[in-house]
């Protein structure tokens, strides 16, 4: 395993790291998560990423238990939540980044977690209702009482991250050192050359996630909707339509000759493209078995393998110019 910089940040998270969403809970318990965190670990994966509202707060809990289980020194890992979403139906608890909110959300995560702080905290979404300012002072004394160690964003648009980079300077606060984008073959918007001034100028951090398109870049979804896939889970079936289409399956059949002259899966193939752009710092696999984390880890033997005809290739799959 290699390991990256958080953009000027000195902590350094490994290139490939483990996140959370759908599968904690929903698809994997206590035990089986310990032995998927152990295998990512003992690849050298230090970097775990969660959500308050993950399976609704179930899985910090499943992550909590796991760590304890699994009993690491706290310094050898590094782990993040985020803010946003809320659970109840109300005006200062639901799609805020409100002052309130932040600071009593933050209690409730760390509780679920069973730890002390977060090492990264990220703001789920951008709030148009709610001064970025506001966001800024709340998250820099989420800091200062020692509860994250940094803070970031996540699917921001890039004049936003300017913003509160700029009004932390300003202030003297801590700023945000990272993006958490979508940024896969089919999503490649969010580290787009207007994010240029983010990533390059003003040097963040990106921890992507859905570096495999919900699954679709694994090539399970070329014939059908597999009964034990993500796409059949009960409340994914907005998911149904992205992972049933035609052209992004003929563009997925497309790269598989690629992957194979390579002698990469599907997946380990477009988890290791993900590593060729400079600006990520980190890419954020998921499974819901073993076996696929010891597949996914074996992307690292791949990417130094990409060759500019190679990239050529696929971007012209892709239409990109």
């Amino acid at each position: 395993m290699k390991y990256r910089h958080l953009g000027k940040a000195g902590i350094q998270v490994s290139e490939l790291s483990f996140g959370s969403w759908v599968t904690f809970h929903n698809q994997s318990g206590v035990d089986s998560t310990v032995e998927m965190m152990s295998v990512a670990y003992d690849a050298g994966v230090n970097f775990f990423d969660n959500a308050e509202t993950y399976a609704s707060g179930k899985s910090e809990q499943v992550m909590g238990a796991a760590l304890k289980k699994l009993g690491w020194r706290r310094g050898s890992y590094l782990i993040s939540t985020k803010l946003y979403w809320g659970f109840h139906d109300n005006p200062n608890e639901q799609n805020t980044l409100n002052r309130k909110y932040l600071l009593e959300a933050i209690d409730g995560s760390l509780k679920r977690l069973q730890m002390d702080y977060v090492d990264l905290l990220f703001c789920h979404r951008a709030d148009p209702s709610t001064p970025i300012e506001e966001t800024v002072w709340a998250m820099h004394n989420i800091i200062e009482r020692g509860k994250a160690l940094y803070w970031g964003t996540s699917e921001w648009e890039a004049e936003d991250i300017l913003s509160a980079i700029d009004i932390a300077e300003r202030h003297h606060l801590h700023k945000p050192i990272v993006e958490q984008p979508v940024y896969n073959l089919f999503e490649q918007h969010r580290l787009a050359p207007d994010y240029k001034r983010v990533y390059e100028d003003r040097g963040y951090g990106a921890t992507t996630w859905s570096p495999l398109a919900s699954g679709l870049l694994t090539g399970k979804y070329n014939a059908g909707i597999p009964s034990n896939s993500r796409g059949a889970l009960k409340g994914f079936d907005w998911l149904k339509d992205q992972l049933t289409d035609a052209e992004r399956l003929a563009k997925v059949s497309a790269l598989e000759p690629l992957a194979k002259d390579m002698g990469a899966t599907l997946a380990q193939f477009s988890l290791a493209w993900c590593l060729q752009n400079p600006y990520v710092s980190t890419v954020m696999t998921g499974a819901s078995r073993v076996e696929q984390v010891h597949e996914n880890m074996q992307a690292m033997e791949f990417v130094d393998r990409f060759t500019p005809d190679v990239m050529k290739k696929i971007d012209r799959i892709f239409g990109v110019a």
